[in-house]
């Protein structure tokens, strides 16, 4: 499994495997607790793992968690997804950055996000399962959203949106859940 850091957002990292394919399929190891420890992030820390399952034009995000935030370990398990995070850590020397990935079931690359990103996708296909590994359990009332077409941040989405959930639709303006902080 092969690690590299994302350097437009600061202690972003993507793990790519190595599938092992033949006739039948594939196989792959999508995780490695002594690879992601050699990358800086404590293999332990995940206490979470879930699942979303979304149709072609779906779009989830942006969020993130108040307090102490929440790191993830993103990967699309199958079908593919336009993945985007947006780095809102204000001490952060890549603040305000933003990067797009494109996670497929094919590749199986993981994509660790730290605490205090936003983090959205859309998907493209029908469907794209995504699995999350989350450092923290979930708490509702720590939940941020960002308007996922907020002018400011100009995401790039590959598809017309054909369904977001009431709160993502409804989500603020970046600077409105910020404030005035610039980079």
């Amino acid at each position: 499994m092969k690690v590299s850091m994302v350097s437009t957002i600061a202690g972003a990292c993507l793990f790519e495997p190595t599938p092992h394919a033949d006739e039948r399929g594939f196989f792959s190891r999508t995780f490695d607790a002594e690879v992601t420890r050699s990358a800086g992030i404590d293999p332990d820390a995940f206490v979470q793992d879930s699942v979303s399952r979304s149709r072609r034009g779906v779009l989830r995000g942006l969020h993130l968690r108040s307090g102490r935030g929440e790191a993830k370990l993103v990967r699309c398990s199958y079908g593919e997804i336009f993945d985007v995070v947006v780095d809102l850590r204000p001490d952060s020397p890549t603040y305000r950055n933003q990067e797009y990935f494109r996670l497929s079931g094919d590749t199986q690359v993981s994509l660790y996000i730290p605490a205090g990103c936003a983090h959205g996708f859309q998907a493209l296909t029908d469907p794209a399962d995504v699995s999350y590994r989350i450092d923290r359990e979930h708490d509702p009332a720590e939940d941020v959203t960002i308007a996922f077409d907020d002018p400011e941040l100009a995401i790039p989405w590959p598809l017309p949106v054909t369904m977001a959930s009431s709160r993502d639709r409804k989500a603020p303006k970046l600077i409105d859940v910020i404030g005035g902080k610039q980079t």
